[in-house]
């Protein structure tokens, strides 16, 4: 152990110089860490994002047919309307030319006699 205190004067000039020397070493790892680290995180969240992207499609695809059917029921229920208001149209225009000949006909047997 009297050895230690020698061993400790000579090294202690040194320390600073060793410290400096190796400090970089220790540091470039911890950034290879971290860059490895880094781009281990990119390329998951590189990864989330493409499934998610696939996801979002399947979902606008299903989305884009429920449309499409949606549509056509729509366009079928448009055309059913249509087809209703011209027969009621008819009917009342029937119902008005048939109120016209009554009326007609009351006024010649009011004004007939």
């Amino acid at each position: 152990m009297a050895w230690l205190v020698p061993a400790v004067k000579v090294i202690l000039p040194y320390l600073g110089s060793i410290v400096a020397a190796a400090l970089p070493v220790f540091t470039t790892r911890k950034s290879d860490e971290a860059a490895v680290a880094q781009s281990q995180l990119l390329q998951k969240q590189i990864t989330e994002l493409q499934s998610a992207a696939s996801q979002n499609a399947v979902h606008i695809k299903e989305l884009a047919e429920q449309l499409q059917k949606a549509a056509a029921a729509l366009e079928e229920g448009a055309l059913l309307a249509e087809s209703r208001f011209r027969r009621t149209t008819g009917l009342s225009i029937g119902a008005l030319v048939v109120s016209c000949i009554a009326l007609f006909v009351l006024l010649i047997v009011l004004f007939g006699r």
